[in-house]
């Protein structure tokens, strides 16, 4: 299967003429403030970049993207709030967000109910999916990404026994240690402890001195940045000496602001990676260096493709001025998308809900494996 690329989407984005252009309404539904934050900025980042260039090229069809944004503030009764604003009082035509995987489980069902298209960007907790059939994302589930990252980390240090810490309440920690979990009694790796701690805790050294009495080969942990990053430091300060692995929540330069050189030998998987030569990765690297003096990571990157990829739904479909007809007409193009975006070749594939309800859309995607060196994420290539 050909997919097309970033540039010669846009260059398919150009209108023949432009007659009655009018502004294309997308929500932004991300943490801007809070803890979260790390996130959303960067996503709402990569927003802005694939929002600029479009434009720049003519827009879709001539119209061109107004981007309406909404800081979430990462809290699900914020979510709420801001979905039902950008539904019915913005009447934008889609909803890009939000940032975590709890609040889209507070949020998500009521723009299903709306029939207004959800796009979520950096929420891979499972069942996110089986909200509605409104529901996308190209954030590529922990399920998926999982798997290869401890059997990647297992072969690279012959690892026989690994402990576990996790945030047990939180959705998205929560889901991501039930994905750990199984796929560790899957490989047969053999637990020697696990530990849970509470949003907000700062200090972990009763769970990493049981964890360290367990002796264990490799930590797993399945924790946002700033946790993970404090649990690597206090491990460190106890003579916890064994590297970790992570899930997607590692995937933050928050990691080595507050960890510094503790994560070295850490292993996580990402949907993207920096050092990936391809021709569009590295134009959007460059220009995003350029507009926003900072280094992109995964969650711009995530950012950035999504809005092409609803352009490119959005480019085959004739917009009515109706907007519950033009909400429908999204919905039914998105799921034929087929994009080579700065994460890779990106592809939806249905969801599959528990009970065989109609869900929505989960990325098809395949992820790269970083391990961290010198404080900095480097692409694993294999031992």
């Amino acid at each position: 299967m050909r997919f097309p690329t970033i540039p010669l989407l846009l260059a398919a984005l150009l209108p023949a003429f432009s007659v009655h252009a009018a502004d294309i309404k997308v929500g932004i539904a991300h943490a801007l403030s809070g803890g979260a934050a790390q996130y959303g900025v960067a996503i709402r980042n990569g927003f802005q970049l694939a929002a600029d260039e479009i434009n720049a090229k003519g827009g879709i069809n001539g119209n061109k993207i107004q981007l309406v944004i909404e800081d979430e503030q990462g809290k699900k009764e914020e979510a709420i709030n801001v979905f039902k604003k950008l539904i019915f009082q913005d009447k934008v035509l889609i909803i890009f967000g939000p940032t975590l995987s709890n609040s889209m489980f507070a949020a998500g069902p009521a723009a299903n109910a709306a029939k207004t298209v959800v796009f979520a960007t950096s929420n891979t907790a499972y069942g996110i999916t089986d909200i509605g059939p409104y529901i996308f994302r190209n954030s590529v589930m922990e399920a998926d990404v999982l798997p290869i990252t401890v059997a990647a980390a297992t072969k690279h240090y012959g690892l026989k026994k690994v402990a576990v810490i996790y945030g047990n309440d939180d959705a998205f920690t929560k889901s991501g240690y039930d994905v750990f979990k199984q796929v560790l009694a899957d490989q047969k790796m053999p637990v020697t402890t696990t530990e849970t701690y509470v949003k907000g805790d700062v200090d972990f050294k009763a769970q990493l001195t049981k964890i360290k009495g367990s002796a264990p080969d490799a930590v797993v942990c399945s924790c946002l940045a700033e946790e993970a990053a404090n649990i690597m430091l206090q491990a460190r300060s106890l003579g916890l000496t064994v590297p970790f692995i992570g899930g997607n929540g590692f995937n933050s330069p928050k990691l080595f602001e507050i960890s510094k050189q503790a994560g070295n030998g850490t292993f996580v998987g990402s949907p993207w990676a920096n050092a990936n030569p391809s021709q569009v990765n590295q134009k959007f690297i460059a220009a995003y260096k350029q507009k926003f003096n900072a280094e992109p990571n995964q969650f711009a990157a995530q950012g950035y493709d999504a809005l092409y990829t609803a352009a490119a739904a959005l480019k085959g479909i004739t917009l009515t001025g109706k907007l519950e007809a033009d909400r429908q007409a999204l919905r039914d193009a998105l799921p034929k998308v087929t994009l080579e975006g700065v994460t890779g070749p990106f592809k939806f594939r249905p969801a599959k809900t528990k009970d065989g309800r109609p869900g929505g859309f989960d990325a098809d995607q395949k992820p790269f494996i970083y391990i961290v060196e010198g404080g900095k994420f480097v692409l694993y290539k294999g031992k």
